[in-house]
């Protein structure tokens, strides 16, 4: 039975080898994982041209997914580095990448990334054709712009980020409703630019069905951007969010009927109290759709510290619904990030995805805290090591600071809690 993609498939009946590679994984049957992929509340990124590629899935029921972002731009250049970066993002545990290239061997080095990369991988199409094309923005055709689509879909790439709902009823509605810090995402002020200027529809909407028929082809999963996200608390849920929202709802069932995969893009910067009703509203507008959201940073005045405001947000929103989290790096609004920041970002990201598996109750998260707690209860150190998220930094800290007793650690000594009571019960 042949079938265009893995949502074409699973309507069919078939349960795919990148299904079942997904299912074992998550420890879910992988006929209900089918289920899910059919239904659009799972996507399986994988390129057809991605040979590397072992697959992940994003979704309903399934563990929460982070992703990590690198890319070469005009200040820095250096190849190499960004693919030392995505070797260290596969030794973390990262599960997805995503290449922001905007300048320079963008090519070279997306192809370089597919070629090595295990993990999904993700691209932003209108970053790459400002600098491909070498031309201003406002001489870039709708089609050249489909056309960065298509060559990135060639060359293997899993996702792309496409913002497609922010169209010219949109950004109209964004010009009633001013923010305080405009439109931030990237893409996005491009797209608004490029329709102010032209005083033409979005390409990416206006052409959608075209688009549509390169991801078939490829089985590329849309990840439909959020070019209205927050860039402040004071912006989030604003009216342009909300309208961004009810476009790309309308855009996944089209996505939907074409047997594309889809994921929706989300905040941004949000107070702690917004966060679960934005899940809930995403949910809701965009028929159940995985969820991947950019923080959400819940306070705008930490800078070097972002990893943890986005942590915080991403924790939270993960437990109320959001299936996939960008990570975000100590680096985050002032610099590219440096191989220390990014483990410092993927760590962060990390936790917050771990502390929501166990409160969404996903069977594995809450074992792996078992396993940590029954360590230490047995005051073994090694084992503790082992289970820990970063090894490294425990055992490092173990090393820099060693106690006269060995069954303690140098915060308590004899005191140890742990140690007495095991003792006091015969353990």
């Amino acid at each position: 039975m042949s079938y265009a993609t893995q949502m074409d498939a699973a309507r069919q009946g078939v349960i795919t080898a990148e299904m079942r590679t997904v299912a074992l994984s998550e420890g879910l049957e992988a006929g209900v994982l089918r289920e899910l992929v059919a239904k659009g509340q799972v996507v399986v990124p994988a390129n057809k041209n991605h040979r590397s590629l072992q697959p992940a899935g994003i979704g309903r029921g399934l563990k929460t997914k982070i992703n990590v972002n690198v890319g070469v731009s005009n200040d820095c250049c250096d190849v190499a580095q960004e693919l030392a970066k995505v070797r260290r993002a596969v030794e973390l545990k990262a599960d997805a990448v995503m290449d922001l290239s905007c300048f320079g061997k963008t090519r070279e080095f997306r192809r370089s990334l597919i070629e090595f990369s295990p993990l999904p991988v993700g691209t932003v199409p209108v970053y790459d054709a400002v600098g491909l094309y070498d031309k201003e923005l406002t001489e870039i055709s709708a089609r050249e712009f489909l056309g960065v689509v298509e060559e990135h879909a060639r060359d293997g790439v899993d996702f792309m980020t496409i913002h497609a709902g922010i169209n010219r009823e949109t950004a109209a509605r964004f010009k009633k409703n001013p923010r305080l810090t405009n439109i931030v995402s990237r893409g996005g002020a491009l797209l608004f630019a490029w329709m102010e200027r032209t005083g033409r529809e979005n390409p990416f909407y206006e052409y959608y069905e075209d688009l549509l028929a390169i991801c078939a082809a490829y089985d590329v999963t849309i990840s439909l951007g959020d070019a209205c996200r927050s860039g402040s608390v004071a912006d989030a849920t604003d009216a342009s969010q909300i309208q961004e929202l009810i476009v790309l709802g309308e855009l996944t069932r089209r996505a939907w009927e074409r047997n594309v995969q889809v994921m929706i893009e989300g905040p941004g910067h949000m107070a702690l109290n917004e966060i679960a009703a934005n899940m809930l509203l995403e949910k809701k507008l965009c028929h159940g759709a995985p969820f991947y959201v950019l923080g959400p940073l819940v306070t705008d005045v930490a800078p070097g510290y972002d990893h943890i405001t986005s942590a915080i947000g991403g924790a939270v929103a993960a437990s109320h619904g959001a299936d996939f989290l960008c990570f975000v790096t100590p680096a985050e609004h002032l610099r590219l990030p440096t191989l220390d920041d990014m483990k410092e970002g993927i760590i962060a990201a990390r936790i917050a995805a771990h502390a929501a598996d166990v409160a969404k109750g996903i069977p594995s998260a809450r074992s792996w805290d078992d396993d940590m707690s029954r360590a230490r209860r047995n005051l073994d150190w090694e084992a503790m090591f082992q289970t820990a998220l970063d090894p490294e930094k425990a055992r490092r800290y173990r090393s820099e600071s060693q106690p006269g007793q060995q069954d303690t650690c140098t915060m308590c000594g004899k005191m140890c809690a742990v140690r007495n009571m095991n003792q006091a019960l015969g353990g």
